[in-house]
């Protein structure tokens, strides 16, 4: 397209199921428009009924809105083929850039950005007005780190009577975001907000939605029938307080969830005096390049290698501590990344391991007993990776395989050694092998049929 009623095309800049998205010159204005296209007539004459409704509801909503963190909407026009809106242009990207394990954002820009978003909604909400489809792809983020909410094309004007207002569309959303009283189809409020917020916040810290499921079914039951994990079972460095806040903005019951997005914004303000600045990317990127060396992780995706640094504990040991003790219970389990431990058993050493091996691969890999039956104590100044095991018990199922194959070899490899040094201080066997038939010994001769 060339021209869009008043504005002049300059490229387009993305493309969805329903609309397109251009960026355009507004002749009568000093600044660049985003126009988002909808054409209807494509698919059934109820979906284009519904699409028009669904534009006609984000134009009146958002010329409404008037908040910092909320796009701005200029021009809505609505004819019988298409209809467009004319909106901020937003010189960014939307949070769902952030949300893999390997391009999680710092946690003060996190923390800073759900704060926003939380004053918008809030603001949103005085104004009688729920997004109702508060996920990533729907939070831009600006140079300046300035989220902009955008989309509020399934909005419900709370103003409204909800019996005949056409907008009130059951079953809209994303059901990932979507919260326990959404799925159910009740009436919503601003809470519905908070809670997929809530989910966009925990995704944001852990690079993972806090219910998983195969099929739509499952995850609309664990929706409404099961807790989330913590974030720091998840991702051990995060601050314990980011727990509660979570934990209450997922909240199933409403009376319990957050009130409004001020009380949001208040708890997440009172945790950021916990939280490091810009250089944690420098030191995630250093450690990134350690574990990248180490023998152990070599067939270990990069992206899998992110996922551990998340789940892990980066511990400095003075020399002469036990990083695991004989009879104690526990699953602990890690790798050397620099310096040298002795390994023991009943008071006698076993062997010294350096920088790459693995330790406690066998009460990790148990499938019932968690007792330590040695003893690992620091040699030297030691940096261990310690590896948390019920968070990587939630982690992606690739990188639960890939550790289970990379400690299985380790302990095969282990166990040949034992093997060898055995076989060199036993007594001589009773025939040689050069001696033995590929049969074991016995001479077979095949019978004619």
């Amino acid at each position: 397209m060339e021209q869009i009623g008043r504005y002049r095309v300059v490229r387009e800049l993305g493309k969805g199921a329903t609309a397109t998205v251009y960026l355009c010159v507004d002749p009568e204005a000093d600044h660049p428009v985003a126009v988002k296209v909808i054409r209807f007539g494509q698919d059934s004459a109820v979906m284009s009924r519904r699409m028009r409704k669904l534009f006609q509801n984000e134009g009146m909503v958002s010329r409404r809105l008037d908040h910092p963190n909320i796009a701005k909407v200029y021009d809505a026009v609505v004819e019988e083929d298409y209809a467009y809106l004319a909106m901020e242009y937003i010189e960014g990207l939307s949070l769902e850039a952030y949300t893999s394990i390997d391009k999680l954002l710092p946690l003060h820009r996190v923390v800073g950005i759900i704060f926003k978003c939380c004053m918008a909604l809030d603001a949103a909400y005085r104004q009688g007005i729920v997004h109702r489809d508060i996920k990533p792809a729907n939070i831009i983020i600006n140079r300046n780190d300035e989220p902009k909410l955008v989309d509020f094309g399934l909005a419900l004007n709370l103003n409204k009577d909800l019996d005949r207002d056409s907008t009130f569309i059951m079953g809209v959303g994303s059901p990932s975001y979507m919260s326990p009283e959404q799925v159910k189809g009740y009436q919503l409020n601003q809470k519905t907000d908070l809670y997929s917020l809530g989910v966009v916040l925990f995704q944001l810290l852990t690079g993972r939605l806090p219910y998983r499921a195969k099929n739509q079914a499952t995850l609309v039951y664990r929706i409404i029938n099961t807790d989330a994990p913590d974030v720091t079972s998840l991702n051990p460095n995060l601050p314990p307080e980011l727990n509660r806040i979570l934990k209450r903005a997922l909240e199933k019951d409403l009376y319990s969830r957050y009130r409004n997005g001020a009380e949001f914004a208040k708890d997440l303000a009172a945790v950021r005096y916990q939280i490091v600045d810009d250089n944690q990317v420098e030191v995630d990127n250093r450690q990134f390049e350690v574990l990248r060396k180490l023998r152990f992780f070599t067939e270990f995706e990069n992206i899998e290698l992110w996922e551990i640094l998340r789940i892990s504990v980066w511990r400095k040991v003075v020399p002469q501590v036990a990083l695991i003790r004989e009879g104690d219970k526990n699953r602990i389990f890690g790798i050397v990344v620099e310096g040298f431990v002795e390994v023991s058993m009943a008071g006698q050493a076993l062997c010294r391991l350096g920088a790459g091996e693995v330790i406690g691969e066998a009460g990790y890999l148990h499938p019932s007993r968690d007792e330590r039956s040695a003893t690992v104590v620091t040699l030297e100044d030691t940096l261990f990776l310690e590896i948390n095991a019920a968070a990587l018990a939630l982690a992606s199922e690739e990188l639960q395989e890939r550790m289970r194959a990379a400690l299985l070899a380790c302990l095969i490899d282990r166990m040949r050694e034992v093997n060898r040094i055995v076989a060199a201080q036993g007594a001589p066997c009773v025939q040689s092998s050069s001696n033995l038939s590929s049969t074991g010994g016995l001479t077979l001769e095949l019978a004619p049929l």
